[in-house]
């Protein structure tokens, strides 16, 4: 078995019981989500996702829907 470490960090605990809550109907546990997010920085050598100060503009349903059926085709 490979070794490890035991991690221990402070959080909101409403944002905590929120995250729990999404973990669950997923089946996992917040330490599941935290080696899946560590084993994503592994592979790409950088965050699993933008960390930025500018607000991307949401698109409206209908542009949502556009971007499904081009990217996936009508449903």
């Amino acid at each position: 078995m490979a070794a490890s470490t035991l991690f221990r960090a402070r959080v909101p605990t409403e944002r905590l019981k929120r995250a729990e809550e999404i973990f669950a109907r997923l089946g996992m546990k917040p330490s599941d989500a935290f080696n899946i997010f560590l084993a994503q920085v592994e592979l790409r050598n950088d965050m699993p996702f933008a960390i930025t100060t500018k607000v991307d503009e949401l698109l409206t349903t209908q542009e949502q829907g556009k971007t499904w059926d081009s990217a996936l085709g009508e449903y």
